[in-house]
């Protein structure tokens, strides 16, 4: 058993190659497999809404047994999401999201694509979901990567006749799907498309069903399954030494920020998909039923495949390198190939064969993995023939200022470094994820650039062209730049090599409340792109607003360091609210952007350049009580946010739940989730609940009605539903108006329910025992209210709150009522405190 856990866990090392940008190092089963897909001229195009939402058993099963080119069209990057691993969320939870899916494509073989649409949370019914996306742009992004992709086939994830069922995401991409099929061959639906990409017509459409489409595994095992294919997505790899559903769980187990690390699954399992569309199967079990997916599907491609077929045939497993010469033939005679989908597919692999067969190691690795423009950079070259072929490096080249002439010998097994310099153009943009470089829409991301429209990532401005001659066939082999270095306690590493800006500015808190008219200090930090960096920082403000002093001077010595500046906010007497952001001058460049570095293992390293602005509030609020507990659960920022206010609050952990550590809280407060990742919570209840047994304050926040970690969520009887307003406008009625909740010590109305974003809460409870009250109701339109999403429960001299309410994302946006109404939650019951001091005067 050992050894088996022991090869999973060398196999899962060599699939997953966190470090993205690391040269592959194939083993000779990898390269047998890759001319298996070579020789396969099919290709699926499985489309859904969200990240994680595919299923990664029939994408493995598609690309690893069936051999078939397989793409993922995800229509959005899951923005509006949860982060069970930190604080980001919406556009760097995008970010994340995006990695995540490309560390899963990595694990079981398959491409990724997207579209402009934009997460912008849950939504109940698909008309809702296309009144915030712009349909025509999000139907154009289907139509283009179909005819991108060339898809023979296309699998929904979601049945496009059951709107109201689902998410409407997931509803509308099917939709989509469903439309799409038919425009994507039609020359005059999205012309402008036609002329870079042509026009496709995919065979057939399906839908991937399952038994929780009809309720239970009985009801599905009863109906008429003669419109379905099946496939066992069990079958086992002896090349892999894993199952598909094995390569499956370590892909889908890569979306680690939605809580999907999963056990791997062994032994047969039946899938199935239904077909919807397109040329009937005609009683075939084959899914290309009816299409050529040999080199005999193109002019010229059977002499290709004479080649090819041979090569599989008769691998070498002890010498890939033998088989060089004929691939060499093979990728000659490739190049004189009509069809120009075909030739730049299959060229792109037959390089990447030839590059594995000879043991080929290529890089360009950069001194720093950053840089900005106008700066020469350093690149170390390392080129490295592993085989007994003649292989000759004729020259280094980029599209921008290297061309270097080297016509040197590369002998087998023996290592030939150089030293070259680039220079960053002058006028080179900074390196950020395209769709975040223009403000879209709460619905759609704007991309300008129609060339980038689909693509998962910002393609890679820096590369060095390798042009080779193997047995006097010339080929170019193009490596990224990458930084390669080492730390003693992880060995080495990899970052990509990205250009930013001379300087970087942001506000260290991105909402900052005001609670009275007395001045506050705010920090902001610069960072330096470059060396010697001089210049001058200031504030921009709300005109009611004031700032000292007016500027700062800027002095940074070496690149990557930063410098920290203080100044004083000075708000207005009355409410108000707006925005701030530091403007960083260097000569009479201005710099207004804040650098993010998002470093997780899983994922490659990951920069964005966002427009650094925060919120500021000048907010009247009143509260009760000082010291709070927090419990963290799945993360988010209502700590610091309390601690604007003016709260003490102390995050603690579940081993420092005792009775002497809750003394000290006036409340405390649990974090979103907590009951769904924290395990010890479920034997810390007691004590929590003896806290507000002697006066204390406990609130909940929400968690789902999945994977509880216990079931005694609260001292009295409370169950958790799916229940949840999507619409953040939707009308909040109070259900008793002179609660203490809604009066002290702030005076709620219903204008503290404006501005509220993405939602007004999730997972509501809708059982609960007559000892809670329900504050308040509210819906989305068409549906029955929901009156659970605030209940408040009296328990011994304290009081038990349980909300499914949003605060969560409410206070990074600055929503000034929800501060005041969490202040009214962790001041209830000391109006009591309040009399009892008047008295004693």
């Amino acid at each position: 058993m050992r050894k088996y856990l022991l090869s999973i866990l060398i196999v899962l090392v060599s699939f997953l190659n966190i470090q993205a940008q690391k040269p592959k190092t194939p083993s000779s089963s990898q390269i047998y497999e890759s001319i298996q897909k070579l020789n396969f001229l099919g290709s699926v195009l499985y489309v859904a809404a969200h990240p994680d939402d595919e299923n990664t058993r029939l994408i493995s099963y598609m690309s690893n047994h069936v051999k078939a080119r397989t793409g993922y069209l995800s229509l959005t990057r899951g923005d509006g999401g949860q982060n069970l691993i930190g604080p980001e969320l919406r556009e760097l939870l995008g970010v994340i999201r995006t990695q995540e899916l490309l560390a899963a494509r990595r694990v079981d073989g398959g491409e990724q694509f997207f579209t402009r649409a934009n997460d912008f949370g849950y939504s109940k019914h698909p008309d809702e979901t296309l009144t915030i996306w712009n349909k025509n742009e999000v139907l154009s992004d289907v139509v283009l990567a179909i005819r991108k992709f060339k898809p023979d086939v296309i699998i929904n994830r979601f049945d496009h006749r059951t709107p109201g069922r689902t998410h409407g995401h997931h509803t509308t991409s099917a939709m989509l799907s469903m439309e799409a099929f038919d425009l994507a061959n039609n020359k005059s639906a999205y012309p402008d498309l036609v002329k870079n990409v042509g026009i496709w017509q995919p065979k057939r459409l399906f839908y991937n069903t399952s038994w929780w489409r009809y309720g239970s595994r009985e009801n599905f095992d009863k109906i008429d399954k003669s419109n379905m294919l099946h496939f066992d997505i069990g079958t086992y790899y002896p090349l892999k030494g894993l199952s598909n559903n094995e390569v499956a769980a370590l892909a889908s187990s890569q979306h680690l920020c939605q809580g999907f690390g999963r056990l791997s699954q062994r032994g047969s399992q039946q899938e199935y998909i239904e077909f919807l569309k397109g040329d009937p199967l005609a009683g075939s079990k084959n899914i290309f039923a009816g299409i050529d997916t040999s080199w005999n599907r193109i002019k010229g491609g059977k002499a290709i495949g004479d080649i090819l077929y041979n090569v599989e045939n008769n691998f070498n497993f002890k010498n890939p390198s033998q088989h060089i010469p004929q691939l060499l033939k093979a990728f000659q005679l490739l190049q004189n190939i009509e069809d120009k989908h075909w030739k730049t597919q299959k060229t792109k692999e037959l390089k990447a064969i030839i590059e594995m067969c000879a043991g080929l190691y290529l890089e360009a690795s950069a001194d720093t993995n950053w840089a900005t423009s106008n700066e020469n950079i350093n690149i170390n070259i390392e080129a490295l023939n592993r085989s007994d072929l003649s292989i000759s490096l004729v020259s280094l080249n980029n599209t921008n200022n290297l061309n270097i002439s080297k016509n040197i010998v590369l002998k087998n097994n023996v290592k030939y470094t150089f030293k070259e310099v680039i220079k960053i153009s002058a006028n080179e943009n900074p390196t950020t994820p395209y769709w975040l470089s223009e403000k879209g829409t709460l619905g759609m991301y704007k991309v300008n650039n129609t060339d980038l429209i689909g693509l998962a990532e910002t393609p890679r401005r820096y590369n060095v062209d390798f042009n080779l001659l193997i047995n006097n066939v010339p080929l170019t082999i193009t490596k990224a730049i990458v930084h390669r270095y080492s730390k003693p306690e992880k060995g080495e590493l990899y970052k990509p090599f990205e250009v930013i800006p001379e300087a970087a500015a942001k506000i260290t808190e991105k909402v900052i409340i005001f609670e009275n008219d007395k001045q506050r200090d705010i920090t902001v930090v610069v960072k330096a792109g470059k060396d010697n960096l001089e210049g001058f920082a200031e504030v921009c403000l709300p005109n009611n607003w004031n700032v000292y002093p007016k500027n700062q001077k800027v002095s940074i010595a070496h690149k990557g360091e930063e410098q920290t500046l203080v100044f004083t906010i000075i708000p207005p007497k009355n409410e108000s609210e707006g925005y701030i952001g530091p403007i960083v001058t260097v000569n009479e460049d201005k710099y207004s952007k804040e650098l993010i570095e998002i470093g997780y293992e899983h994922i490659p390293f990951q920069t964005v350049l966002l427009p650094s602005e925060s919120k500021i509030v000048r907010l009247n609020i009143k509260k009760k009580g000082k010291n709070i507990g927090y419990i963290q659960g799945a993360g988010d920022v209502v700590p610091e946010s309390l601690q604007q206010i003016g709260y003490n609050v102390r995050v603690i952990t579940t081993d420092e739940i005792d009775s002497e550590t809750l003394s000290r809280f006036d409340a405390v407060v649990v974090g979103i989730r907590a009951y769904n990742v924290l395990d010890e919570l479920q034997y810390k209840q007691q004590q929590l609940f003896d806290f507000v047994k002697e006066g204390g304050n406990m609130i909940v926040q929400y968690n789902t009605n999945y994977r509880l970690k216990t079931e005694v969520l609260a001292p009295y009887d409370l169950k958790l539903s799916r229940d949840r307003v999507t619409n953040e406008n939707a009308e909040v009625r109070f259900l008793n108006p002179e609660h203490p909740i809604l009066n002290y010590p702030n005076k709620i109305t219903k204008q503290d329910f404006e501005g509220w974003t993405q939602e007004r809460g999730l997972y509501f409870p809708n059982e609960w025992s007559d000892e809670f009250s329900p504050i308040l109701s509210m819906n989305d339109k068409g549906e029955t209210p929901k009156n659970g999403s605030l209940l408040v429960a009296k328990y011994g001299k304290g009081h038990y709150i349980y909300t499914g309410l949003s605060f969560f994302r409410e206070f990074p946006e600055g929503v000034s009522g929800a501060y005041r109404l969490f202040a009214n939650m962790l001041s209830i019951g000391k109006e009591d405190l309040k009399l009892e001091a008047k008295l004693n005067d």
